[in-house]
């Protein structure tokens, strides 16, 4: 598990890296500056680093108290970024709330709340989660806590990938798959129903279906995103000599980075970008079944698959898999909100590592290996 454990942190390292040096380039493209955005990510970096270090010494089990007090305030910030003078409006999202000289994305620190809160009520319940109160009924009253605040912001990507990995978590937990199946799809046809209800979103769609007819519009991202993966061939034009970061594919330091990487280093260094968070699931999945008890192997997963999960929706959006979503590449893209949260993250991993490696494994059966039985 100590391998497991530096393996993990080497990769999370690697990442950071990265970002720094790719955010280092598309500064350059952008304010003739290359150290706008790398100035701003390495404070970032720096709270991110204190966040991780604090929670890597934190006994995690503690968070179990902390769960709904922590879950009721994530949800208050969601609802605060609606209202008028308190939340501030970007590019015709509520997604912010100013503090200061500084923005703080609330839907960032959701993800983490919506974890504990699962983890501390799934483990709670462990034993009769084949209710329909308890393993169906109010797992998904608590999910529709986070995910209408975040509908309404609107943010459709973050919305979608915290149902996912609350859904992941319950089927996890052992809850009887019929239900959760049913429930899960009607909350998804629902979904669908109102995406075409705006017109907004009813329009992505058209353009992920015919990029080519929305060339200058809706796809004009997912298009230069495909192009920059093309002109990068196999190893690259070269560290900084993008082409598509220069005013043609917008957001190349936020939720579109991926596509730099693969013109400016290839699409073999893509392929290992990818390879590394198949490498940090696998690692974080082994930190997660060696856990000391069910809570803390219900928080390491999520955080597990929020991490990954996030990273493969990224992946599918700027290679046209998906509709464009605003979801940006952990570790990699520009974003203070999404950095330090991810940071705490890794550092709760941490402590359930350690904690798993130095403490007596309780009685309490692995849901994660019951599950594996059922299927």
């Amino acid at each position: 598990m100590r391998k497991t454990l530096s393996l993990f942190i080497g990769i999370v390292l690697i990442l950071v890296t990265l970002g720094i040096l790719v955010l280092a380039s598309a500064s350059s493209a952008k304010f003739d500056d290359s150290t706008y955005f790398w100035k701003r990510q390495l404070i970032w970096l720096a709270l991110s680093f204190c966040g991780a270090c604090v929670t890597a010494r934190f006994d995690y089990r503690f968070y179990q108290k902390l769960a709904i007090p922590v879950a009721a305030f994530s949800v208050l910030l969601l609802v605060l970024v609606r209202i008028p003078g308190i939340g501030t409006i970007i590019n015709g999202s509520y997604r912010w709330l100013s503090i200061g000289p500084l923005t703080v994305q609330p839907s960032e620190i959701s993800k983490l709340a919506m974890i504990m809160l699962f983890a501390w009520w799934l483990a709670r319940n462990q034993r009769r989660i084949d209710e329909l109160k308890r393993g169906i009924l109010i797992p998904f009253a608590m999910l529709a806590c986070f995910a209408l605040p975040l509908f309404v912001e609107p943010d459709f990507g973050t919305t979608m990938l915290v149902s996912f990995v609350a859904v992941f978590m319950m089927f996890l937990a052992g809850v009887t798959v019929a239900p959760l199946l049913v429930t899960g799809l009607c909350g998804l046809m629902g979904v669908v129903f109102l995406i075409f209800q705006n017109p907004e979103r009813t329009s992505r769609i058209l353009a992920f279906i015919e990029p080519q007819k929305y060339e200058k519009d809706k796809a004009w991202q997912l298009i230069n995103s495909l192009r920059a993966f093309a002109g990068g061939d196999l190893f690259g034009v070269g560290f900084g000599n993008s082409m598509q970061k220069y005013h043609y594919l917008p957001e190349a330091h936020t939720d579109f980075i991926f596509p730099i990487i693969g013109e400016e280093l290839g699409l073999v260094a893509a392929m290992i970008v990818v390879v590394m968070y198949l490498l940090l699931f696998v690692f974080g999945l082994k930190i997660a079944l060696n856990a000391r008890d069910d809570f803390g192997r219900f928080l390491a997963m999520g955080i597990t698959l929020m991490i990954t999960m996030q990273a493969l929706i990224n992946f599918a959006v700027v290679t046209g898999c998906v509709p464009t979503k605003g979801l940006a590449l952990p570790f990699i893209s520009y974003g203070g909100s999404s950095l330090v949260v991810s940071g705490v993250m890794v550092g709760i991993l941490i402590n359930v590592a350690h904690i798993g490696m130095h403490a007596p494994t309780a009685a309490s059966r692995n849901p994660f290996k019951d599950r594996a039985r059922k299927v």
